[in-house]
């Protein structure tokens, strides 16, 4: 399986160093060339690569890790989803940490209807990025990832992919309702370390 990264900063290598661990072929990509990103791609090993926001996006699997006000045109002038999973790691977070108006939506349902045609399932956005860069295997457990998203196959796609880079999951649902405990700010579980013992 391919995972593209849209938005390799903190979080977006935080997540990449692991799928490329766990032998995903992993690609990574921002707003700038793809040389900015290729020592960051070497220290990840033979698995990761540095491409165009258009190879990252035309993945499998893509991971969106990009600053809330760049989150539109990072998703802009894209390939057709046609049901392609789209990892929403984004926090609609402003100067200050002041939260965006979202017009009663969640950000992840605001993040979809920028990407038509892809099941949208929010994760990795509540942990720091040195929590989660960290091994996730800590204290004779597994660190925990939280879910959400409206199809059930999606969600379990990528239960399965942060379950092979380490992690344990908790599904809270739908994206209506799942997000807003999620999303910063506003959500309750952001910054929440939580371990699965056994």
């Amino acid at each position: 399986m391919k995972i593209g990264v849209v938005g390799a900063g903190g979080i977006g290598q935080a997540f990449a160093g692991h799928a490329a661990k766990a032998g995903y072929e992993v690609i990574l990509s921002n707003s700038r060339d793809p040389e900015s990103l290729s020592a960051a791609a070497r220290e990840m090993g033979p698995n990761a690569r540095a491409g165009t926001r258009e190879e990252a996006a035309a993945a499998d699997v893509v991971f969106l890790a990009v600053q809330w006000p760049q989150m539109p045109e990072a998703l802009a002038g894209l390939p057709a989803w046609n049901g392609r999973i789209l990892i929403d790691a984004t926090n609609a977070v402003g100067p200050g940490f002041s939260a965006f108006n979202l017009n009663g939506k969640s950000s992840s349902e605001v993040v979809a209807s920028h990407a038509p045609g892809a099941r949208v399932v929010k994760a990795g956005n509540t942990l720091v990025r040195a929590m989660l860069a960290a091994d996730p295997h800590v204290a004779g457990g597994r660190r925990v990832l939280f879910l959400c998203g409206d199809d059930s196959a999606a969600k379990q796609a990528v239960g399965d992919i942060l379950g092979r880079c380490g992690f344990a999951t908790i599904d809270l649902g739908a994206l209506a309702s799942g997000s807003p405990l999620q999303q910063f700010p506003g959500g309750v579980l952001p910054t929440l370390n939580l371990v699965k013992l056994g």
